[in-house]
């Protein structure tokens, strides 16, 4: 049986996402952008979901995403997302939302878009 491929999680957590600049597509604003790290959401705001934390030019923002699309990639691809890999879903959602300059401490990444921007990033 050949071997799922993964994003693995090589180095400390803090280096999972480069920093990256985004800038809005609707006036230009640009954002830089850090990750910092991700935890189970479930306890810590009842949330059921799987939380990371990036600093946009230095204020926390986390992108929460709904574990419900965690179970439906084990379920498709028969193996869980690595750290990283939720990490990648993560600051692609979040540069997607800084395009649009819709910039907020707290994001919800519903089961949908989780599912829509694993196969837009080519998770496999």
């Amino acid at each position: 049986m050949a071997a799922k491929a993964t994003i693995a999680n090589d180095g400390p957590m803090s280096s999972f996402v480069d920093p990256f600049d985004v800038a809005s597509r609707l006036t230009g604003q640009a954002y830089q952008v850090r990750f910092s790290h991700l935890w189970n959401g479930i306890a810590t705001r009842h949330s059921d979901s799987v939380d990371t934390k990036f600093f946009v030019d230095g204020h926390a923002a986390i992108v929460g995403l709904a574990h419900t699309g965690f179970v439906q990639f084990r379920a498709r691809a028969g193996r869980d997302l690595t750290d990283r890999e939720a990490s990648y879903i993560a600051a692609t959602y979040l540069r997607e939302r800084l395009e649009q300059e819709d910039e907020r401490p707290l994001y919800d990444v519903s089961e949908t878009d989780l599912l829509r921007l694993i196969e837009k990033i080519g998770i496999r």
